[in-house]
Formats: C-alpha cells, sequence, structure tokens
C-alpha cells in the first residue's frame, strides 16, 4: 500500500470508537476528526457503520484500494445508504451546504450532528494519547528554559517570539495550532509585554494583545521590552498533532511587588486546582476556587484580564487547544479519570501588564498531574 490509511493501532482505533458511543451511520469529514480516528489527516471522508469496520473514502493523497479504502473524486461517488438511514455528520464544524450535499450525495433520509460525542469522546484520552501529550510537554519544556539564553538587550516582543519560534520548529513542532470554534485564530502562541497585556482582543482567549496586523488582531504588536517589565509567553506545544498549553513568565529587571503577589497567587491557584482536580470535580467549582483565592489577594479586578476579562480559568486541551471541560462558572461538566485541561490563571495589572502561569493537567484519581514541568518561578532574561 503505498499510504497506509490508519496510523494507530487497530485496538487503539477501536477504543477511540468506544468512546464515541454511536448508534448509527455517521459520515466524519473534519480533519481533526479523522486524525482522531486515523493517526493521519486524508482529504475525504470515515463511514461509520454500527458493527462495521471504518469504511474509507480518500480524494487525497492517491493510495492503494482495498482494506475499506476506496478512492473518490467527490462525496456523490460514497455509496448510497439504506433507506430511512439518520446520517450523523459534523455539523458544529460543517458548512450548512456542505451538510446538505453530504445528505443528498448518501441518499440519508435525515441528518444529525455528531458533534457532541466527538468532543465528550476526545475530552478523555486514552493512555496512548497522554503518553503523546507527554512528550509535548518535555519538548515545550525543554525550549521554554532556553528563552532566557534567546533573548537580547533591546529585543521587542515579536522578535523574542521569532526566537521561540525558531527553536521550538528545531526541536520539532508542527507550528499548526489547531483551534475549536470558526472565528478563533492565532499563529504560534502568545509573547505580552507591557500595555499590549491590556489590549482587549476579539478572540476568546485569555489574554489579548493588538497583534502586528488587523488581520490577525492578538498577541505581539512589536513593543519594546522594557526594564521592569515582565515578559508573558504562552507558545505552541504541538509536536505530533497533540498539545501541551503552558505559560511562564520572565523577567527584565526588577519587577513591581504588585507583580510578584500576582505570580505568587496563580502558582497557587494552579497548585490547590491540582490537588481538588478528582473525578467527580465540577469544574465551576474549581472556578470558584480559584476566584476565591484571587479575591484573597486583593487581585479580582485584574483576573483572567482587566479591561476585557475572560470567562473561565482553564479549557480541555489535546489535537485543539480549547477542548471540553471548560473551567467556567456556568459549566455543567464534572472531571473524568483521563481529561487533559490547560489551567491559566492570568492577571493584567493596568500600566505593568499581564503576569501569571498556565500548566496542562491529566485528571487522575489523586487530583491532577501536571505535564508540563518547566519551573514556575519567574526567570531573569539577564
Amino acid at each position: 500500500m503505498k499510504n497506509k490509511i490508519c496510523l494507530i493501532s487497530a485496538e487503539e482505533q477501536q477504543e477511540r470508537l468506544r468512546r464515541i458511543g454511536l448508534d448509527g451511520a455517521a459520515l466524519v469529514s473534519e480533519n481533526f476528526s479523522i486524525f482522531y480516528l486515523t493517526g493521519r489527516i486524508f482529504a475525504g471522508y470515515i463511514l461509520l457503520m454500527p458493527g462495521e469496520n471504518p469504511k474509507y473514502y480518500v480524494k487525497r493523497p492517491l493510495m492503494d484500494e482495498g482494506d475499506d479504502i476506496t478512492l473518490i473524486r467527490k462525496p456523490e461517488d460514497i455509496p448510497a445508504l439504506p433507506k430511512g438511514t439518520t446520517l450523523g455528520l459534523e455539523l458544529g464544524a460543517l458548512s450548512y451546504n456542505d451538510a446538505l450535499r453530504l445528505q443528498k450525495a448518501l441518499e440519508a433520509d435525515s441528518i444529525t450532528d455528531i458533534s457532541p460525542k466527538l468532543m465528550g469522546a476526545r475530552s478523555r484520552k486514552t493512555p496512548f494519547e497522554i503518553n503523546m501529550m507527554k512528550t509535548d510537554g518535555e519538548k515545550q519544556s525543554a525550549v521554554y528554559q532556553r528563552i532566557p539564553n534567546m533573548y537580547r538587550p533591546g529585543m521587542t516582543d515579536i522578535e523574542l517570539q521569532a526566537a521561540i519560534e525558531h527553536e521550538l520548529r528545531l526541536e520539532g513542532c508542527l507550528g499548526v495550532f489547531r483551534v475549536n470554534g470558526s472565528s478563533m485564530e492565532i499563529h504560534m502562541g502568545n509573547v505580552l509585554t507591557g500595555e499590549n497585556s491590556d489590549t482587549p482582543s476579539p478572540y476568546d482567549f485569555a489574554m489579548g494583545g493588538e497583534g502586528m496586523n488587523p488581520a490577525l488582531p492578538v498577541g505581539a504588536n512589536g513593543e519594546k521590552i522594557k526594564p521592569g517589565r515582565a515578559v508573558m509567553v504562552d507558545m505552541n506545544g504541538c509536536f505530533n498533532g497533540y498539545m501541551t498549553d503552558m505559560t511562564r513568565m520572565y523577567s527584565l529587571g526588577k519587577l513591581p511587588e504588585e507583580a510578584i503577589r500576582a505570580h505568587e497567587c496563580s502558582v497557587e491557584i494552579c497548585h490547590t486546582l491540582a490537588k481538588m482536580g478528582t473525578p467527580g470535580t465540577e469544574t465551576k467549582s474549581l472556578y470558584e476556587k480559584a476566584k476565591e483565592i484571587a479575591e484573597r489577594y486583593g487581585l479580582s479586578a485584574y483576573f483572567m484580564g482587566h479591561n476585557q476579562q475572560a470567562g473561565f480559568v482553564g479549557h480541555g486541551v489535546g489535537i485543539q487547544v480549547n477542548e471540553l471541560p471548560v473551567l467556567a462558572p456556568r459549566s455543567k461538566s464534572v472531571l473524568a479519570d483521563g481529561n487533559v485541561i490547560a489551567i491559566e490563571p492570568k492577571f493584567v495589572i493596568p500600566g505593568f501588564g499581564a503576569i501569571g502561569i498556565e500548566n496542562t493537567y491529566v485528571c487522575r484519581e489523586t487530583g491532577l498531574e501536571c505535564i508540563t514541568l518547566a519551573p514556575e518561578e519567574i526567570i531573569p532574561l539577564q
């Protein structure tokens, strides 16, 4: 075969299918879902039928047919479904026109949304997936520890970010930053310093920033890194299709006491929530605890932003950077064994900038296991 269609084991694939728990026909078409079910990306579709092996309808790249692989030019080449079949589609990601076309092509009686089941399955990682993410954490942490040596006097935020991107790519980072949601965009991550940290962004990220151009209004804007300021680094951790999410703080010279206190608060929140985060814990209780700690430190006005505050303190992470569950005040989710979540209690202090850390954790019976192990203290750039 020119290209093996499935790069994960049959046992791993069956476990992922079991976690999805589909009880009817479904056609998977989105890149992140195709990767989840095969360990690779191709242009085409995966047809799932109860009690049958997945069938692959591939447009690109060309590969040998057989082993449930059929080459097609268009979805109309997929055989029709039995009469009266309801077809599950990823309606959370597909356009309306594409959904109607697929329904017509497969002659389905009706369509239903399988996006929630796929998102729910992906929120609980298998041991194989967790090992992939631990590898990400190791590589990402290795690069973060080299950041002080990347700094040169007079650097701007975007110059430092470009240096970090260079090191990440050499370490094996794929560069791709998959984000859930059609209106969510970012390139390789976020480096913030000074007043730019307080610039609101249209995107639902914890931190904003003006960006370099209104075409991508988030992150570094070319501001010079000044003495007495901190630099927040939240960069790409995708080395194998999965990703870890980690933020660390760096400083140029002595920081104000309020900034140091905010950093200590962020670390305390992470450690406290890690102890609380056992299976069965309501995610909204983790948000409430984080908010309570911020209030105790007198930092409520700066918690998760200042001019614009994010409505969460953590989120699931995996193939995409914002998966389920979400740690938010109105969330109805409860933690489950195998959830992988990023916790990011951050603060924006007016006149100073952003401060705070972020770690990625695996939910275990004893609490949250941290897999992003770079030092949590504020590291001097020189």
